[in-house]
């Protein structure tokens, strides 16, 4: 007998929302389809319960979701945002399902000429979105690969590649680590669609080689690395060369920055002293390599005594126009609300002395 299914992405519904469709509900809305289901997205929690089964996903922890409807007997529930590094894997059949790439359709059309034009809803409309590989072997203890021990083939291009979208977004983990990486960038070429590699790619596993078969695939937007930890950079000096040499600037190059986390778990003044003085410097090392930061914080940082530093830090670095023209002295400064941002630099110029070279540094020189 065929069901209504009703599919929420709480992160949809989240104010300051995360503008990337929920992978997970556009296969359960695939696979449902094909049973004769019919299936509609939900944009709020009114009508949870006019249909026979209601599925509720969420990528981030933060996300909130009413308590009344999780623990209705019709609503599963699942995703990293409530299950972090032990979410449960979807069921075979639906993680093999091609995304059902109109499940967004009514809502991206309630946008307006925004959900038709505007750069926030792309992935909405452009993008065909999956995994090639799944996994990594860093075990980096922030990730939620944490657990794994490997990047290996997830599914072919073929499982989630629709030729009416312009593009291709790639979720994998750690790409590069997979032994098949050379294979599946083939099977990229031969779409001739720009890809992305959202989650960014792993410096440290660069070869000439690899970069030269990137270089020939249509890249998308940045090439993206990761400056997680000041003891890599020798390592990111060394393979900058790298990319430099085959690139040759054709590519704007940029690293997320992991700031606000501490792996023993202290979160004492210390610490963030430390953790602020070596994201400077990683900043100052990639301004010397010619690559952009992307400042990542950690949920912790909302503690720290100095949490409006690191608000001016991934304000001026995350804006790569004004990061590059000016310092974040200059930025503070200029900044709409520039009181605030003033007295967050002035406390930490007051408190770090040591620091204030940093505040002056431009990339431009």
């Amino acid at each position: 007998m065929n069901v209504k299914i009703g599919i929420i992405d709480a992160d949809l519904l989240e104010k300051n929302r995360h503008r990337m469709p929920n992978l997970a509900c556009m296969k359960i809305s695939s696979y449902h389809k094909q049973m004769g289901d019919q299936v509609e997205l939900l944009t709020d929690y009114s009508r949870v319960k006019e249909f026979g089964r209601v599925y509720l996903s969420k990528v981030f922890t933060e996300t909130r979701c009413p308590e009344e409807v999780l623990t209705m007997e019709h609503v599963r529930y699942g995703g990293t945002g409530f299950y972090a590094d032990r979410a449960p894997e979807l069921p075979y059949e639906i993680e093999h399902a091609m995304p059902d790439y109109s499940l967004y359709e009514n809502w991206l059309a309630d946008q307006g000429e925004d959900g038709k034009r505007s750069k926030k809803f792309k992935y909405y409309r452009d993008y065909s979105i999956g995994f090639l590989t799944r996994g990594c072997f860093r075990q980096c203890p922030f990730c939620i690969n944490r657990n794994k021990t490997a990047s290996v083939p997830a599914s072919p291009i073929t499982e989630f590649y629709s030729p009416k979208k312009k593009k291709i977004c790639l979720l994998d983990d750690n790409f590069l680590a997979c032994k098949e990486w050379h294979t599946l960038l083939g099977q990229l070429r031969e779409t001739d669609r720009p890809i992305q590699f959202r989650q960014g790619l792993d410096i440290r596993l660069i070869t000439r080689q690899k970069a030269e078969e990137l270089t020939a695939c249509r890249l998308d937007g940045d090439l993206i690395f990761a400056f997680d930890n000041i003891k890599d950079t020798k390592v990111i000096v060394e393979k900058m060369q790298v990319i430099n040499n085959v690139f040759q600037e054709s590519k704007r190059v940029k690293f997320y920055v992991l700031t606000g986390f501490d792996e023993m778990g202290k979160y004492d003044r210390l610490f963030w002293r430390q953790d602020l003085l070596q994201t400077f410097e990683r900043i100052r090392i990639l301004m010397g390599l010619r690559a952009y930061p992307y400042i990542m914080r950690y949920e912790k940082y909302r503690e720290s005594p100095y949490r409006g530093m690191y608000v001016n830090l991934s304000r001026w670095c995350n804006q790569p126009q004004m990061f590059k023209r000016m310092s974040l002295r200059e930025f503070c400064y200029l900044a709409k609300d520039g009181s605030a941002c003033r007295n967050y630099l002035q406390e930490f110029e007051r408190d770090f002395p040591e620091a204030r070279n940093y505040l002056d540094m431009k990339f431009m020189e």
